[in-house]
């Protein structure tokens, strides 16, 4: 029993010491690299995806190890939590040892004091309690104490002074700091909420069609968004009620495709303002990095792409047409992927089974500026990421393409299992430009109208943002603290000079951390206590010297 006893205190020790606090903060900062470099689950899945697709030996390997959910995985949280323990078990014998020092007087002068670092002496034609005086006068700034001839090592009245003790207390609230910022983090990440929507809306191209859709966003539920995710504190009904109208997007781009600005202009109000006219909410132009400020949530202008428009008639003259979102793979130039979905009229084929047949699919890319390559001239790519030239290049698919299945559908991309199994045939494949329509097998037409621009949004809210500023600030402060300050201890004993009837002043210096700026400080008091606050005016009862 003793054994494990000795052995939970060496453990606790251990880790409760200051060497283990910085072996774990650097290995923090070490695992964290992985959390940088490797796609994340909690930014975008999509992305882990395609990795796990493009790598699937090492992304099955990473997979395991939790290299896709560094910042939730068991060993990160593990290092985290001994980090906790770790600094709160420094901070508080410190912290304890701290107040004792402050309240504890400073340590009897030593017996020979020219061994110190710095030392000085002299003779001052003055009684010795004058000088006694002076000398606390001089130093009624520092920590002081006075010893009787008794007491003192050397049997003469001294005085010993100390100052510095603040370093030691910024050092405290550098790593209070550190405890702060994580506590509020972790529980800053319980109680957010995060959520991204589209909205098509209008832009200054003059190729862009004309946007019908609704260009209003409300954030009143997590079904408004597009992507949402949150804290598992966050219930749902706390959000922030306030809507915004997304007026417009507009990109500047360079010579070469670089974009150079984004901006968006939008109007929005909050609470109860929400149901007054629309035209007399506030104003605010997004851009990148200046979020709007909203009730304590935060608005971004995250990013922008396009959304092609296609019309789609079928023999009885009943038309449908759609225009989505399609997802930029080329982040230069823009040439993006995506699928549009088509149900027919419900009078066409009163049975259900038979309408699901006849669904009309759309797969293809958009070029905002088209450039036509390959062998036939028929490979479309983008050269240029704003909308110049607009064309498509599409596979249309007549069959079942899951709507009103029940089953999730990916907006990007079809269901391969129902191309697969048959389900969902190709009849056609055609490039098209703005205003080609193009027949397929039963009279049904396919009209290419034009695309739109639509901007991404995000609403972010973090309550303990604020607290992790504090935190943040008070670290910074303490670490600044704690190199600037200097711990360092003076003495000055006072012996009766029988020759000259003054005192004899002996004094001592030592710095207890860094003696940069010290030594300069100690001459400024030693010639004020002997009575020579000019350094250039030194005498033979002035003897200032540093070992």
């Amino acid at each position: 029993m003793s054994t494990i006893i000795t052995w939970i205190k060496k453990s606790w020790h251990w880790l409760t010491s200051m060497r283990t606090a910085l072996i774990l903060l650097f290995l923090l900062a070490l695992v964290s690299i992985p959390g940088a470099l490797l796609p994340q689950r909690s930014v975008s899945e999509v992305q882990v995806n395609d990795y796990l697709d493009s790598n699937p030996r090492m992304g099955q390997i990473y997979d395991k190890l939790q290299l896709f959910d560094v910042f939730s995985s068991t060993w990160f949280i593990a290092i985290v939590t001994l980090l906790m323990i770790s600094l709160v078990g420094c901070i508080l014998p410190r912290s304890s040892e701290h107040y004792k020092a402050t309240k504890t007087p400073p340590t009897r002068a030593p017996k020979f004091l020219h061994r110190m670092p710095l030392h000085a002496e002299g003779v001052v034609d003055k009684p010795l309690d004058v000088v006694a005086a002076d000398a606390k006068k001089n130093l009624k700034r520092w920590h002081t104490a006075e010893y009787s001839a008794d007491d003192d090592r050397a049997g003469a009245y001294s005085i010993a002074a100390e100052r510095g003790y603040t370093r030691e207390l910024m050092n405290l609230i550098f790593h209070i700091g550190i405890v702060a910022m994580l506590v509020t983090i972790f529980f800053g990440r319980l109680s957010y909420y995060e959520g991204q929507v589209i909205v098509v809306t209008e832009s200054g191209s003059e190729n862009a069609v004309p946007v019908e859709q609704s260009q209003e966003f409300c954030n009143t539920s997590p079904a408004n968004f597009d992507s949402f995710r949150a804290g598992a504190l966050f219930d749902g009904t706390g959000l922030t009620p306030f809507c915004f109208v997304s007026h417009n997007f507009n990109a500047d781009y360079l010579p070469n495709g670089q974009a150079s600005d984004f901006t968006s202009d939008v109007s929005y109000a909050l609470g109860d303002d929400i149901t007054s006219d629309p035209d007399t909410w506030e104003k605010y132009q997004l851009s990148v990095n200046h979020p709007l400020r909203i009730g304590g949530d935060r608005v971004y202008l995250q990013g922008h792409g396009f959304a092609p428009q296609v019309t789609v008639t079928w023999p009885n003259g009943e038309k449908r047409t759609q225009m989505i979102q399609f997802r930029p793979d080329d982040p230069t130039f823009f040439l993006s992927s995506g699928v549009l979905r088509f149900d027919p009229p419900a009078g066409m084929y009163p049975d259900l089974f038979e309408r699901r047949q006849n669904q009309i699919a759309i797969e293809g890319l958009f070029a905002p500026t088209a450039q036509w390559e390959g062998a036939n001239g028929d490979l479309l790519t983008s050269s240029y990421p704003s909308m110049e030239d607009p064309a498509m290049a599409i596979d249309i698919y007549r069959g079942d393409a899951g709507l009103d299945s029940g089953r999730p559908q990916n907006i990007f991309v079809l269901d391969q299992s129902l191309i697969a199994n048959g389900q969902l045939q190709k009849v056609d494949r055609v490039n098209l430009q703005p205003g080609d329509e193009v027949t397929i097998d039963g009279d049904i037409k396919v009209r290419f109208d034009g695309a739109a621009e639509y901007a991404n949004y995000q609403i972010s809210r973090d309550p303990s943002q604020g607290w992790v500023l504090v935190s943040s600030v008070a670290m910074l402060a303490g670490l600044i603290g704690s190199l600037m300050i200097k711990r360092r201890r003076i003495w000055v004993r006072l012996r009766p000079d029988e020759a000259t009837g003054g005192t004899l002043v002996e004094l001592g210096g030592l710095a207890r951390t860094d003696r940069a700026g010290w030594t300069g400080e100690f001459e400024e008091i030693a010639g004020k206590i002997l009575g020579r606050v000019d350094d250039e005016d030194e005498s033979d009862d002035f003897d200032l010297e540093e070992d």
